[in-house]
């Protein structure tokens, strides 16, 4: 007996001192010298999502901007993202190869709320902070208990569904919705936001459809949604199911108020839609906004859109009017942020720590009035937004800040 008691304080002791070694705070962190500091994610650079291969590109761009202003604290970053075709499997196989391989200092960035979901365990495991995840699940913040060293950025999509609601509640209570989601996390949680944004309004949905990440048509969904009678269609889509659903509305005639979610509403994507389908289609939609529009001349002389600018000129690959590569922005200036108050001695115990303690009034690339923040027990960076209509070719935002407690 006293044989197993004393073998199971060593194994304790074992994993304790294992897990402070893991996040740094007792041995050297990999992906970070003197002189570097080597980051990695995954993106979908090919397949139905790779509309969305922006949000890693921009975020390099920056970064090659920090570089050559000096780095931080001496040091230089290099930022690895791979291609995972928004199929959380190879998101698997390409974040081992990033840990184990190319031994990367933090996961920052990867895009998808199935793909992290999926190597949440594993990077936390290894003690790799898995920071500004891009994606809008709650859980990414709400679960730091069980997932110490993970953390979001963008708005929520139970937040942004919750704003739709009230917005609806608000201005057309006799509404009657019809909601196109996809099946899984994200599209599931938009649909519970939006529930709880209409309370006690909960009728108001009168058809929802649910349809696969992989599916290429959603045109039997929306026929069906369509014959509910709804006067109201919410589109919880990625982009490509997000142009197929207005192509779909047009050839029907339907002519419901439509609400596409964030994710899929930037202006080149609206676009895209509007080509797609008509212009008749698209005007009138209404979104959330939370950055800086590259297509709004709201910002042509904003300092930190010209900043914007330049550095996709001088270190883009991309589409300047691309939003998402402002999104890329703002995450990858926080990124720093936190990296310059982690301070010279660079461990992933001290990122952590700063990730977890933002405190950022004025972030040049979101909307005026946005704070980052965060603490150890709140960790959902932007939780603000505004509600914008495309009208014109082109999103104009309007009335207050609005919050999931709004």
């Amino acid at each position: 007996m006293r044989k197993l008691v004393l073998g199971a304080v060593v194994l304790a002791v074992a994993l304790v001192v294992g897990l402070t070694s893991a996040w740094g705070r007792e041995a050297a962190d990999p992906g970070v010298t003197p002189d570097s500091i080597l980051l990695g994610g995954t993106t979908p650079l090919s397949g139905l999502a790779s509309g969305y291969a922006s949000v890693a590109r921009g975020a390099e761009a920056y970064f090659k901007y920090v570089n050559a202003n000096g780095g931080v604290n001496g040091r230089q970053i290099t930022f690895t993202y791979l291609d995972d075709a928004y199929n959380p499997s190879q998101t698997v196989q390409a974040t081992r190869q990033l840990v184990e391989q190319d031994k990367i200092f933090a996961d920052y960035d990867s895009l998808g709320t199935e793909q992290n979901l999926a190597i949440r365990d594993y990077l936390n495991q290894r003690g790799v902070p898995q920071v500004f995840v891009a994606t809008g699940a709650r859980t990414f913040g709400a679960d730091y208990k069980k997932y110490p060293g993970t953390i979001g950025y963008q708005p929520t999509y139970a937040a942004e569904g919750y704003m739709y609601g009230r917005y609806i509640r608000t201005t057309t209570p006799k509404a009657k919705i019809a909601v196109l989601y996809q099946n899984d996390d994200y599209g599931k949680e938009l649909l519970a936001g939006l529930r709880g944004g209409l309370a006690p309004l909960g009728k108001a949905i009168v058809s929802t459809q649910g349809f696969e990440a992989t599916a290429t048509d959603v045109s039997s969904q929306i026929s069906s949604l369509k014959g509910s009678g709804a006067t109201t269609l919410m589109i919880f889509a990625t982009p490509a199911a997000t142009i197929q659903t207005y192509v779909s509305v047009n050839k029907l005639g339907w002519k419901p108020q439509i609400f596409v979610n964030a994710v899929s509403s930037a202006s080149q994507l609206m676009k895209i839609s509007a080509a797609s389908s008509s212009n008749a289609t698209v005007e009138g939609s209404l979104s959330i906004v939370f950055l800086k529009d590259p297509t709004n001349p709201r910002w042509k002389n904003d300092p930190a859109m010209k900043l914007y600018r330049s550095i996709m000129a001088k270190y883009g690959t991309g589409d300047p009017n691309d939003v998402f590569n402002v999104y890329a922005m703002a995450s990858a200036w926080t990124m720093v942020d936190a990296l310059k108050r982690a301070g010279k001695n660079l461990t992933r115990a001290g990122l952590m720590k700063a990730v977890t303690s933002l405190n950022e009034p004025k972030n040049p690339f979101v909307l005026p009035g946005i704070a980052i923040r965060t603490t150890p027990t709140s960790r959902f960076p932007i939780a603000q937004a505004q509600m914008q209509r495309w009208r014109g070719g082109a999103w104009q935002g309007f009335g207050p800040l609005l919050s999931a407690k709004s």
